[in-house]
């Protein structure tokens, strides 16, 4: 019961919470929105474009064999002419004449200042033309201050009546009107602007077909040629009291937002109607039946005249063909539009299918609630695409899809929360049988992790020198303690950090793996690259327990010495480890066992032997994909071992840092490295003497980065060289752990 009200608060809350959104603050979320428009429009596909609408194309092919645009006037006259004489309906012109024709011989010779009374203007031939034919010119709306002054007005015979007109209109009220040259607008029997306004996102998704401009308001080319064609002199925009409703044309009714905007409902991508090339035209050579009769709208889809736009199904599209849409809804009254009373229908909606998500919380099981929820949302999305592709009817989706899924994880959250007295229980009784690290894999996973597996897994011991010695010399126990959490805290993290989990903690030294319980990818290099950095971070760890005057004694013991307060050796190895719970009835934990773990702490142990901070199997180096700066440095059999391995030295990261743990440079470095491994080349071919005097070489070597190496083998050397092997193969053989 408990339950259910704290989910009934939440639903309400949700509820509330939506209403308002969707209200108050619907700008929020209408790019959101906008996206699952037109993914349904995609998912919708295309549809045939009406055959009565034509797009004479300014094309690629038009402009390489007729020129370059602009063409002269005459070009344009004679275009028009022959459509004019295939008997097309109409002709809409998506072309602006805002400067008079240069290639026209009268503005060539009047600019020489020769008489040219008599002689041909391109200007005037057109206006002819425009004059005589069923032509509708276009011009642009300037939307924002351009710094240019407004200069005159359109030319528009269309009959405005606006009805309910509030104080205060929506109308798009653009800034200064680009004409055509006064003799084409003067002859012109009428005409419209062919402005597209994209969304937010630069998406074309709508067309104003009325703005307000100087107090006077003007139609689109769109919404005068379907005027015209209609044989209709009224355009009625109905009011209510948020803006404008609808634009009616006779007995048409259109549908806009309340900005006088109609939604376009798109065919589809580009060429969704038939386009014929203007070359096409100008030289007669397509069928007449192609524009007979026909809506015929001039404009371009070549890419160098910049008239391309983006819409839902296509982001390249030629704004001319967008009017080819407006032009195609009105005409087949096929709108997509959001009536005042869908308004309603979305506002119940929220309420409803939160009061569903609601009931979907109150299932038992988690997995038919989320069933459910999924269900739920399918449906939404469903029934929100059948409204818009088959009725025209836009309803909000966004909201109730957020009411729903917000309340179902505000409603799963709170289960869990109600619930968590219970898990803490079940993490009581694991408590006794696991370690923290794992408790929640345990939980999740259930007997499967308990039960034990084989597993590849890398295996990290670390452990601090001379440890007897500083708790010897620090003395107090609270001190001793402060340091070890100073030193275990940082390098705890360091681990968990690059995916490892620890293990334990033996005195001071840790044991950690990496590729269990969970997968790690790349576990080698994770482990190899936790170990570097964490010698990297002693230098800022020794730094700052030098300046704390609890370890004063400590910090003069490692200065006589020459040594940092606190210094480690870590040994890693990788291999097949058996994994699992383990233990007694009464106490147990789950770690991991096996011959790859002995190793791994043998490994730590040679650190000594061999001066090594961090020393590796040749298992591990095999698993490596990294790049480091490596050292060979044996070929042994470990106590309890029989087979030989390979034992390497890491030395750093091979890669240039800010800091490195050693003092000298990576060149010399490298230098070093490389005539050592040419002493254990020879030393591995049984030519002892000459390995012999490269050992001692670098043994006197003043910036040596191992104090240790080359000592051991000038001894393995002299002692082959006066006893000789009868047969060497180069292992040697530890008899004791380190």
């Amino acid at each position: 019961m408990k339950k259910t009200l704290l989910q009934l608060f939440f639903t309400l809350i949700i509820i509330f919470a939506g209403l308002v959104s969707y209200l108050y603050v619907p700008h929020i979320f209408m790019s959101f929105e906008y996206k699952i428009k037109d993914a349904m429009f995609m998912l919708r596909g295309d549809i045939k474009g009406d055959d009565n609408i034509v797009i004479i194309d300014i094309d690629e092919k038009s402009l390489k064999e007729l020129g370059q645009w602009p063409w002269s006037r005459s070009k344009v006259a004679h275009l028009l002419q022959n459509l004019s004489d295939y008997g097309v309906a109409i002709i809409g012109l998506d072309v602006v004449f805002a400067e008079p024709d240069n290639s026209s011989p009268k503005q060539v010779l009047q600019k020489l200042g020769i008489p040219n009374d008599t002689i041909m203007d391109y200007d005037a031939f057109l206006a002819e033309t425009i004059e005589k034919t069923p032509t509708i010119v276009g011009y642009v709306f300037a939307l924002q201050n351009d710094t240019i002054l407004p200069e005159g007005h359109p030319k528009s015979n269309a009959i405005i009546i606006e009805q309910n007109k509030p104080e205060t209109s929506f109308l798009v009220k653009p800034y200064r009107a680009i004409l055509n040259i006064p003799q084409i607008q003067s002859a012109a029997f009428s005409n419209g602007y062919f402005n597209t306004i994209p969304d937010s996102d630069g998406v074309v998704r709508s067309i104003p077909l009325v703005m307000e401009y100087d107090g006077v308001i003007y139609p689109s080319l769109s919404l005068e040629m379907m005027r015209i064609a209609l044989d209709q002199k009224k355009i009625i925009i109905q009011y209510d009291d948020n803006g404008v409703s609808q634009i009616r044309i006779g007995n048409l009714i259109i549908p806009t937002d309340f900005f006088g905007r109609m939604m376009v409902n798109y065919r589809g991508g580009q060429k969704s109607y038939r386009y014929i090339s203007a070359t096409d035209i100008y030289n007669k050579r397509i069928n007449p039946l192609h524009v007979k009769g026909k809506i015929a709208l001039l404009g371009t889809s070549a890419a160098g005249l910049l008239d391309l736009r983006s819409t839902p199904l296509d982001s390249v599209y030629p704004g001319v063909e967008v009017h080819a849409n407006a032009l195609d809804n009105i005409l087949n009254k096929d709108f997509i539009a959001k009536p005042i009373w869908a308004v309603g229908i979305d506002m119940v909606s929220i309420v409803l299918i939160s009061a569903l998500g609601f009931m979907v919380l109150l299932f038992p099981s988690a997995i038919t609630s989320f069933i459910a929820l999924f269900v739920l949302n399918i449906m939404i999305i469903a029934g929100h695409y059948y409204f818009m592709t088959v009725e025209g009817i836009l309803l909000n989706t966004l909201i109730p899809l957020i009411c729903i899924n917000v309340l179902f994880l505000v409603g799963q959250g709170a289960n869990y929360f109600l619930e968590i007295k219970q898990k803490e229980m079940i993490k009581g009784k694991f408590a006794s049988k696991v370690s923290p690290a794992v408790m929640n894999d345990i939980l999740s996973s259930g007997d499967n992790v308990l039960a034990g597996m084989e597993k590849e897994i890398t295996v990290f011991f670390s452990d601090i020198r001379n440890f007897t010695m500083i708790s010897e010399t620090i003395g107090d126990p609270k001190h001793l303690i402060h340091l070890m959490n100073a030193y275990m805290n940082p390098m705890t993290e360091i681990i968990i950090k690059a995916d490892g989990t620890v293990d334990k903690f033996i005195g001071d030294a840790i044991m950690a793996y990496w590729n269990a319980p969970l997968n790690v990818p790349n576990h080698a290099d994770k482990a190899v690259c936790a170990a570097l950095d964490q010698l990297h971070h002693l230098k800022e760890l020794n730094a700052m327990l030098k300046i704390n005057p609890e370890f004063n004694k400590v910090t003069q013991w490692a200065e006589s010495k020459g040594k940092p307060i606190i210094d480690i050796g870590i040994g890693i190895n990788t291999g097949t480890a058996i994994v699992g719970e383990m233990g007694s009835s009464g106490r147990s934990d789950y770690t991991v066992i096996g011959d790859a773990i002995n190793l791994g702490s043998r490994l730590e142990s040679l650190c000594k032997y061999y001066n090594s901070k961090l020393t590796i199997s040749h298992f591990t180096k095999e698993k490596l994909t990294g790049t480091y700066i490596f050292r060979f440095l044996d070929l042994v059999t470990v106590k309890g071992k029989s087979e030989p391995i390979e034992i390497w030295q890491i030395h750093d990261y091979n890669k240039p840092m800010e800091t490195s743990l050693y003092t000298v440079s990576k060149e010399v470095l490298e230098e070093e490295l490389s005539r050592y491994h040419e002493g254990i080349h020879y030393y591995k071919e049984a030519l002892f003497q000459q390995a012999l005097s490269i050992f001692e070489e670098l043994d006197h070597y003043p910036y040596k980065t191992n104090n240790a190496i080359y000592g051991i083998y000038c001894e393995r050397c002299r002692h082959y060289l006066q006893t000789p092997p009868s047969h060497f193969n180069g292992v040697f053989v530890h008899t004791s752990k380190g």
